[in-house]
């Protein structure tokens, strides 16, 4: 049984970040439609992206984990401002 409770706890707390929990979870948690952090990342795309076939286009993998990063401190923290993370 306390394996199944410390289970429950692990899965709650994930649906708090924006990547690795279910989406379903997230967006109730949420009360929104579009999980935000991908309206913010279109957003910035379609203002900054300058680049064709940017939605085609692999990222870097250090890039990613550090936008992952981020994102989910965004969402811990309430919606406040993400940081500009340096692209290499």
């Amino acid at each position: 049984m306390k394996n199944k409770g410390t289970k429950q706890k692990s899965k709650k707390k994930g649906s708090e970040n924006a990547f690795g929990c279910d989406l379903t979870e997230h967006l109730q948690n949420s009360g929104q439609d579009v999980p935000q952090v991908l309206m913010k990342c279109a957003e910035f795309i379609e203002k900054h992206g300058i680049v064709d076939g940017i939605y085609r286009l692999s990222g870097v993998t250090s890039n990613i984990q550090r936008l992952r990063y981020s994102c989910n401190m965004f969402v811990h923290n309430n919606g406040v401002a993400i940081a500009k993370t340096k692209a290499a």
